[in-house]
């Protein structure tokens, strides 16, 4: 994603800002979803919204995963639950419609701002022109920089990679969830199908999150493995507990011990986010 910019960062120091991102979203919700865009702007001296574009790719391409997850869900729940729950197929529908709506928007941005003539910001920018000239330069500015963000779309071979690197990513995740539900004995029968499953409510329920506790996923992991796989609540809700700590709670320790190796503390992440945003917009290059 760096590549269309001539930049780049080596692997360790990207691990080190994605521990730290990780840890923020943990420990402070979604708005320390800035975090880790931030980081990678101010090392490569970037715009902040040409990273958030590349967040934004990132996320567009997990999406389309879980939809994938939901759609298999929708289609497994109803003919392989041991007692199908009406409220579970309403539950899996309501969130695809969510997610697909949201999915679809974000390609529709992405194909749009992908365009190589840059059409879309040509006519966003001249209904625009009606701004302040100092205004209408930062709208400018920040554009070009979301437009730039997306260039690494628009090479088939980074396109290729980008998909190819978004698959591993999630068999891994597969993989992982699996062999954690094969650590206890009332989910250790559980096959592949049912980890997919699983990750389709786990997914619906990652995206409500209370800072540093959780939630969403702990409920929806629970809600999934006591109402379609009749496991009993207690159990439900120990597996719900490690699947957390596991998947969410694990990053933390490497993430704030990369964030004091950096001179960070959660005081200054709450404020770097505000601080970027105002000098992106300015047009002004990061502050070391």
């Amino acid at each position: 994603m760096l590549r269309p910019f001539g930049r780049t960062l080596g692997v360790g120091r990207l691990t080190s800002d994605t521990a730290i991102g990780l840890t923020a979203v943990v420990l402070l919700g979604r708005i320390g979803e800035v975090v880790r865009p931030y980081l990678i702007a101010l090392q490569t001296e970037l715009p902040l919204s040409s990273q958030a574009a590349a967040w934004l790719l990132e996320r567009t391409l997990d999406l389309l995963i879980v939809l994938l997850f939901f759609g298999f869900a929708l289609l497994w729940v109803p003919l392989h639950s041991r007692q199908f729950d009406p409220q579970i197929h309403s539950v899996l529908a309501a969130g695809g419609y969510v997610f697909g709506g949201t999915g679809a928007i974000c390609l529709i941005l992405l194909l749009v701002f992908r365009s190589p003539k840059r059409h879309a910001e040509q006519r966003i920018l001249s209904a625009l022109t009606f701004l302040p000239p100092e205004q209408y330069a930062r709208a400018e500015h920040i554009l070009r920089a979301f437009s730039r963000g997306v260039d690494c779309t628009r090479d088939r071979t980074s396109l290729a990679l980008l998909i190819a690197y978004t698959g591993l990513e999630w068999a891994i995740i597969v993989a992982s969830c699996s062999a954690l539900l094969r650590g206890f004995p009332v989910t250790q029968n559980l096959g592949p199908m049912d980890v997919l499953v699983l990750l389709g409510f786990v997914s619906l329920g990652s995206v409500v999150q209370v800072p540093g506790l959780g939630g969403g996923m702990q409920v929806a992991t629970v809600l999934a493995l006591t109402r379609i796989y009749q496991v009993p609540l207690e159990a439900a809700s120990g597996v719900a507990v490690v699947f957390w700590v596991v998947s969410s709670l694990a990053i933390v320790p490497f993430g704030l011990a990369c964030a004091f190796h950096e001179g960070l503390n959660w005081s200054k992440l709450k404020l770097l986010s505000a601080k970027q945003i105002l000098e992106d917009s300015e047009g002004k290059e990061p502050e070391k």
